[in-house]
């Protein structure tokens, strides 16, 4: 064993790495849970609590009395009635990839 050839002590290396390169791979597979992960979804769960304004709304099952008819229809004539004008920039704001023609109708 102390004159091994070249072929069987590269041989016994790989095999020494290849077993410590698998039993680091196990190993960092039993870490627990990184600071990340504890705290996943936790911005998404805030904004949706602080967006909703009465919690308890979702058990009420009556109709929304807080705009007469005649207001409501009104504000739905006069949504609908902005999108029938053209638009007063004369331009299209999404037209960024274009090279030619930039800012033309």
């Amino acid at each position: 064993m102390p004159y091994l050839n070249d072929a069987e002590g590269t041989m016994k290396r790989r095999v020494f790495l290849f077993g410590f390169a698998v039993i680091f791979l196990i190993g960092a597979g039993c870490v627990g849970p990184s600071r990340l992960e504890m705290d996943y979804g936790t911005s998404f769960n805030l904004i949706k609590f602080n967006q909703i304004l009465h919690s308890e709304a979702e058990k009420n099952l009556e109709p929304v009395m807080e705009l007469d008819g005649v207001s409501a229809q009104g504000s739905m004539e006069k949504y609908r009635k902005e999108f029938e004008k053209p638009s007063e920039m004369g331009y299209t704001p999404l037209a960024i990839g274009t090279i030619l023609g930039v800012g033309k109708k």
